[in-house]
């Protein structure tokens, strides 16, 4: 299975559809990152972009998944294939002994 990094452009201006959807799609990211498809989120300080990172088994299954994002009308999305991408764990603490 590889990964890809999608960056999204977001609308300059929201619309009142627009933000309306915004709970639906947190809701399904939060599903896809439980599933395991999708690996990161991220959304720029102006909200002008998107990033995710997804794992998947070719770009068409990345666009698959992409497009049950409920602001997908809104959105412009740019596939890259990673070779590889590296991130910290989240882990507990070692314990010591002593």
């Amino acid at each position: 299975m590889s990964q890809y990094m999608v960056e999204i452009q977001l609308p300059a201006v929201m619309s009142e559809e627009f933000t309306a959807r915004i709970p639906a799609q947190r809701k399904k990211i939060n599903e896809m990152m439980e599933q395991g498809k999708l690996m990161s989120y991220a959304l720029s300080d102006d909200y002008s972009r998107l990033w995710c990172v997804v794992r998947a088994e070719s770009e068409f299954e990345v666009m698959t998944l992409v497009s049950e994002f409920p602001l997908i009308d809104y959105m412009d999305p740019k596939i890259s294939k990673l070779m590889f991408n590296n991130v910290v764990a989240l882990r507990l603490p070692m314990f010591s002994l002593n």
